[in-house]
């Protein structure tokens, strides 16, 4: 073999290699966090709001995670007229879901049938005065 086949089969190989990237990044399923994006942005203020009347409470403190009984527990710091906790899966937009939470200052979450792995839990309440929002990491084991 001289040297014009080995540079014409180095180009054909690197063209082959390149096309091949092309289609997997075309087909790659990509999941956004939320359909819709923008209209979620606008109204980030309302967000903003919520965390700052929620910045004085301890996340650490409000829930608790125990792979022993495999429940998630979450203390809420006032009273909840009405409230809905997500867990949002990173890896899995199929794996969300949203939970509504009872009139009551402790919520209790059996985890046993979700999927083992990192749960970004956010909890989003009123008190009938302000509204609240929290968010912690949760490792499910």
């Amino acid at each position: 073999m001289n040297w014009g086949k080995s540079i014409i089969l180095s180009f054909v190989v690197f063209a082959g290699f390149i096309g091949t990237m092309v289609y997997k990044m075309a087909t790659a399923k990509v999941d956004l966090v939320n359909k819709d994006y923008y209209q979620k942005e606008l109204n980030y203020q309302e967000q903003i709001n919520k965390r700052q009347n929620s910045s004085h409470f301890n996340t650490q403190k409000t829930m608790t995670y125990s792979s022993e009984n495999q429940t998630l527990r979450i203390g809420f710091p006032t009273h909840v007229s009405k409230g809905s906790v997500t867990f949002f899966r990173p890896s899995d937009k199929r794996l969300d879901f949203t939970v509504p939470v009872p009139k009551s200052s402790i919520f209790d979450y059996s985890t046993e049938k979700l999927a083992k792995g990192k749960w970004k839990v956010q909890a989003t309440w009123t008190d009938g005065i302000r509204e609240y929002y929290l968010e912690d990491d949760v490792e499910i084991k």
